[in-house]
């Protein structure tokens, strides 16, 4: 999408423009993709501003009547004043032009290791790839452990398939621990080793501990890896760490599932048992329940063993990326927040190197079959959706974020799922050529859409039930189109309503108890305040000259003074 498309009054009339050092002078106003220009209504045009909107810092929005003003604060230090009739088009330029976020850096894994250095300092940033010439799908940073040298990480890359070596993924604050991702090691038949390698993942390890490796490839499938070449972990050099193989479906068979489910879904024949028995033979929700199984087991390694894990399956594009990112919705409350999901879906997918150009090139319906394509994106968005359904509270981002993220997912306007890595972003010069999702979805008026109103923010680890029986038909995306969705609507705005209209009240209830708190704290105060001292008490005694005075009972309200001890001083 590009700027032009988000201009809502791309010109005004009758604008007054108040300059530094100029008198007001009355004009055209005219926006573009690039610039904010203003032109006197004087035939000679003498008063005329050019302004990119790359140089606005900020701006203000006041209003009197029916004449709206618009001050833009400029980067160059400049501040400017618009005149503009009419309190729509003074709201549709200032929408227009107001700053806004640059969804292409609001996430960088610089900014994700600050945070990092804040609990630990045994992580660094290695821009060892930083010309993409050691790993063609990885970022040009990563986070690796600070006891490996970037000569190491080269060694490594060499080992792992396509070059893509242990970073980390996850650390969990609460233990230390630590999640890392790759593709598999190049073992091969002759069992070829990496003392690099294991260096790298056993850095991660505490004294005394063991890890965990999580290939997401059935042991037959590991194993027959080693005859082309690659291969897994042999427990003879790694010995402090224990594989475990979790079978995740990709690719062919995943689509092929996808597409069964769709069909399915379209079925109008209204007949109960074709319908349960398409949705079975689909296996749709059977990966559902796999994949969370897989993510369930990663985190509970971490959090309840107290033990670092290795998530990798062959590539590391795919079902690896579908794990570490849901074993993050599980352990870190962050990920369930708007922006630390967005967060999330940047560093693990984006610039994990996820394939977004190959496997979403055709969806369901498409005749043409090709080889890479896969719904894996959008699986590991159900699998979001699913916990989301068992713990409504836990999330700020209601269900319509995640199917926005779908659709943009497959076909978008933005530049943000173009490309299959970061490399093949910076080629096609992405960042300066499209807007980023992110930049047009954390507008106010758009993120509001977003918000779920039943959330509070949740601390804790969400363990998600993997049972048949808690799993259902993400009805949302795959029966959008086949029934009619106005009721649905119509309840969810009551919904909402009444959630508002209760916070409401509590809001009211919680000021009552306050101002009753208060007026009870009053009525202390003042009862104590009107309580007669008995006569004859202490109060305060006083010395004149040799004698010792005090103030008591009734005679200290009255001021009298009485003289009660007569005791020479001494």
């Amino acid at each position: 999408m590009e700027f032009a498309e988000l201009i809502k009054t791309p010109r005004a009339d009758n604008v007054v423009l108040h300059c530094p050092f100029h008198m007001a002078v009355e004009g055209t106003l005219c926006l573009t993709g690039h610039h904010l220009i203003f032109s006197s209504r004087r035939q000679d045009n003498a008063e005329e501003l050019w302004l990119l909107h790359s140089n606005i810092d900020s701006i203000e929005k006041r209003f009197v009547g029916s004449l709206g003003t618009i001050v833009i604060k400029c980067k160059d230090l400049r501040i400017i004043q618009l005149d503009i009739p009419g309190m729509e088009e003074c709201l549709n330029i200032a929408s227009s032009i107001e700053v806004l976020e640059d969804g292409w850096s609001s996430f960088l894994l610089e900014q994700e290791f600050e945070l990092l250095s804040s609990v630990t300092n045994e992580w660094r940033l290695s821009c060892v790839n930083k010309e993409f010439s050691v790993c063609p799908s990885y970022p040009p940073v990563v986070i690796v452990p600070k006891s490996v040298d970037d000569e190491a990480l080269r060694k490594v890359a060499l080992f792992r398939q396509g070059g893509r070596f242990p970073v980390l993924s996850y650390y969990h604050k609460k233990n230390g621990m630590a999640m890392l991702r790759s593709s598999q090691p190049l073992t091969g038949t002759n069992g070829r080793r990496c003392k690099e390698d294991e260096k790298l993942i056993n850095a991660t390890l505490r004294s005394g501990r063991r890890g965990f490796v999580i290939d997401t490839r059935p042991l037959a499938v590991a194993q027959q890896a080693r005859a082309k070449g690659g291969g897994f972990e042999q427990e003879v050099h790694y010995p402090q760490w224990r594989r475990i193989h979790k079978y995740i479906e990709r690719f062919n068979i995943l689509q092929e599932s996808f597409i069964k489910l769709v069909e399915a879904c379209n079925d109008q024949s209204h007949n109960m048992d074709r319908w349960l028995s398409k949705l079975e033979a689909s296996n749709w929700l059977t990966h559902i329940k796999e994949l969370l199984t897989a993510a369930c087991l990663a985190a509970q390694c971490i959090d309840r063993e107290s033990a670092s894990v290795l998530v990798h399956g062959s590539e590391g594009t795919d079902s690896t990326l579908q794990v570490t990112s849901l074993a993050q919705i599980i352990l870190d409350p962050r990920c369930r927040t708007i922006r630390g999901f967005e967060a999330l879906v940047v560093r693990e997918w984006l610039q994990a190197g996820h394939p977004f150009q190959q496997r979403c090139a055709q969806s369901a319906y498409s005749n043409s079959k090709q080889k890479w394509e896969a719904p894996v994106f959008l699986l590991f968005l159900e699998c979001v959706w699913q916990i989301h359904r068992q713990f409504p509270c836990s999330f700020e981002f209601n269900e319509q974020f995640l199917i926005l993220l779908f659709e943009h997912a497959y076909a978008s306007q933005f530049g943000t799922f173009l490309g299959n890595n970061e490399n093949e972003r910076a080629k096609l010069k992405l960042p300066q050529k499209t807007m980023s999702l992110w930049s047009w979805v954390n507008r106010p008026e758009e993120l509001s859409r977003f918000q779920n109103p039943l959330y509070e923010a949740n601390s804790l680890v969400i363990w998600p039930s993997v049972a048949p029986q808690s799993l259902q038909l993400w009805e949302g995306v795959f029966l959008r189109w086949n029934r009619p969705s106005k009721f649905l609507e119509e309840a969810e705005v009551e919904r909402i309503n009444i959630i508002k209209y209760n916070k409401e009240l509590q809001a009211k209830v919680n000021a009552l108890r306050r101002q009753l708190a208060e007026m009870e704290a009053d009525e202390e105060n003042s009862r104590l305040d009107n309580k007669t001292i008995p006569a004859f008490e202490m109060v305060k005694p006083e010395i004149n000259n040799s004698l010792f005075y005090v103030l008591t009972g009734e005679a200290a309200r009255e001021g009298e003074r009485f003289q009660v001890l007569n005791l020479k001083r001494g």
